[in-house]
């Protein structure tokens, strides 16, 4: 199937707060963001969000911001990915205006790590190299490891560079990309950030 770059992108995430009340955590994260701007569906393993990129990135940043200020320690693993073949649930989104819906500036510490995967694209490895070298820039990069680059900052922050890197990433050409994304918050390893 034939199309051009696709506006849609979604991102498949599991939320998992280190405590044993993790259900309210959760559901509380969920249920404080906003997502009329996004197509959203829960199941008992993960949570996918579909929709426009800017919008897609707000709520992703909403619910880990949310989780993170119950002070518990947070673990998010997800996947965003943008792209044909078959993309298409959630097109009704595509008709949203670009004002994000969640707004909350709260400052919050992130230790995460990423990897970039541009797929079909036979100067992956140029595309991987420049993203790091821009993450170093801005003061978010933290260190490199097999497999991933560690990146760290405010939350803020450390989403706008994943969602810079994913609009980088990305080309007329090659279309499909998928980012895979790891964070830590409120961890005691974190030494008091």
């Amino acid at each position: 199937m034939e199309c051009g770059l696709s506006p849609i992108i979604g991102f498949r995430f599991s939320l998992h707060p280190m405590t044993n009340d993790f259900i309210k955590v959760i559901k509380g994260a969920l249920k404080e963001t906003d997502t009329t701007n996004v197509w959203m569906h829960t199941d008992d393993v993960s949570t996918v969000i579909r929709g426009k990129q800017v919008h897609v990135f707000n709520v992703a940043k909403a619910i880990t911001l949310h989780a993170a200020k119950t002070g518990e320690h947070i673990a998010l693993s997800g996947t965003f990915s943008a792209g044909c073949p078959g993309d298409s649930a959630g097109d009704v989104y595509l008709d949203k205006g670009d004002i994000i819906a969640n707004t909350d500036i709260t400052k919050q510490y992130v230790s995460s790590q990423f990897a970039l995967y541009p797929m079909n694209n036979p100067s992956y490895m140029n595309i991987i190299y420049r993203e790091v070298d821009r993450a170093k820039a801005q003061g978010v990069f933290n260190d490199s490891m097999h497999y991933a680059s560690g990146i760290h900052g405010d939350i803020h922050e450390v989403f706008a560079f994943y969602e810079e890197a994913f609009t980088n990433a990305r080309s007329d050409e090659h279309k499909h990309l998928v980012m895979t994304v790891s964070m830590s918050i409120n961890s005691p390893s974190h030494g008091g950030r």
